[in-house]
């Protein structure tokens, strides 16, 4: 089976920095923040392989840019395919409003 080498942006790093300290801070809970933090990171592992199983963003702007939206959680994780690799861009809280957010990055 084919494996793809997973690519994490700074900007995704931010992101899910954000959401660690946001639920670690501003909710005063550090073990559902490290809890989350890894369920993120681990979904994320699991793109090495058949990341494709996650279809493509239906909105006209982000299907041409071949963007993939993953759900985990409350949370979704965008990535790109690219030959053998897959591009983590963006971790969003999913009640956010997502297309501002990914079109002002």
């Amino acid at each position: 089976m084919k494996q793809y080498k997973i690519q994490i942006t700074d900007k995704a790093l931010s992101d899910m920095e954000e959401i660690y300290n946001y639920i670690a801070e501003q909710l005063q809970a550090p073990k559902a923040a490290m809890e989350q933090y890894n369920r993120i990171a681990d979904a994320i592992e699991t793109l090495d392989t058949f990341p494709e199983r996650v279809k493509l963003m239906e909105a006209e702007e982000e299907h041409a840019l071949e963007l993939r939206q993953m759900p985990v959680d409350n949370f979704y994780v965008f990535f790109h395919v690219r030959e053998e690799r897959v591009i983590i861009t963006n971790v969003l809280y999913s009640a956010s409003d997502i297309s501002k957010r990914l079109r002002d990055e």
